[in-house]
């Protein structure tokens, strides 16, 4: 186990997997999770439909909302015994109907920005029924992805490839444009600021600020999630991989921009205090990475 991992510090109680996994020390965007990219898929450029209201694209969505969703649902309580918390809250829900109860206390009819950990395959679609916000839910995601065997599943969720560079400065602009537009129709996004993928990772790594700059731009509250763990006992070291622990999320109240202020100092405390929030939220007191780099 490395020293950040070694060094870590959490609250009584709080489940830190004893993973077999050789994380990096000094670079927290390395990419860990090696896909194939074999499945074809449009270029990503500037006549890539970022906004797609098709009808096709639009059952695709509507179908994933209202059948894939609920069985994965089902799926990862079985395999990864998912429960829900709210911040402040000792009961644990097997329903995420109280997060979205919760979350009717504030004034969220523009959207907002959920953030959490990226940790574990199916991170995002714990989020997603947690919020209920799958057909109403957009997120920029690694472009290459797509290509994948999981390329249905990131439509369906409301996956927005982001371009690469060498698409130009005219992919990014229609690609930001989409944005606007899914900003005007009041959805939500879904980020996930750590960028890359580290399985069953404790600590909590620097922030990109990509998704703070765009909490700023739209006036869209963060919502802090935390993806946190539990050892795997009982049935389910029968239905699931034993080498992988329970997972739970840990829901924060939201935390709101304030346009009046300068963007680059607002977009800097917005990033710290979420980096901060998520940290408290998984149960940990001193963290081995900086909220940024």
């Amino acid at each position: 186990m490395n020293k950040r991992y070694s060094n870590l510090e959490v609250t009584l109680g709080t489940y830190v997997p004893p993973v077999k996994i050789d994380y990096p020390e000094e670079d927290p965007y390395v990419g860990l999770y090696k896909p194939v990219y074999d499945r074809p898929y449009p270029e990503v450029d500037a006549n890539y439909p970022y906004v797609d209201d098709t009808w096709r694209n639009k059952l695709r969505i509507w179908f994933g909302y209202r059948f894939v969703r609920p069985i994965l649902g089902v799926v990862l309580r079985l395999k990864y015994g998912l429960r829900w918390q709210i911040e402040g809250e000792k009961k644990w829900h097997r329903s995420a109907c109280p997060m979205r109860r919760y979350l009717k206390k504030f004034d969220l009819s523009h959207g907002a920005i959920t953030i959490a950990n990226h940790c574990y395959r199916h991170d995002c679609a714990s989020l997603l029924t947690a919020i209920n916000g799958t057909h109403r839910t957009r997120i920029p995601m690694f472009a290459p992805n797509f290509r994948t065997k999981d390329q249905y599943f990131l439509r369906i969720v409301g996956g927005i490839p982001i371009p690469a560079p060498e698409a130009g400065l005219s992919a990014m602009k229609a690609f930001n444009a989409a944005f606007d537009e899914f900003d005007r129709r009041g959805y939500w996004f879904h980020i996930f600021p750590e960028a890359k993928r580290w399985d069953w990772y404790k600590p909590l790594r620097p922030f990109q600020k990509g998704a703070f700059t765009m909490s700023y731009k739209y006036n869209k509250p963060i919502i802090p999630f935390a993806i946190t763990y539990r050892e795997r006992t009982g049935i389910y070291r029968f239905l699931g991989p034993k080498d992988e622990p329970l997972t739970q999320v840990v829901m924060g109240a939201p935390i709101y921009p304030d346009t009046s202020a300068p963007r680059a100092a607002e977009t800097e405390r917005l990033m710290n205090k979420t980096h901060e929030e998520i940290c408290r939220l998984a149960g940990i007191k001193h963290n081995t990475w900086p909220s940024s780099l």
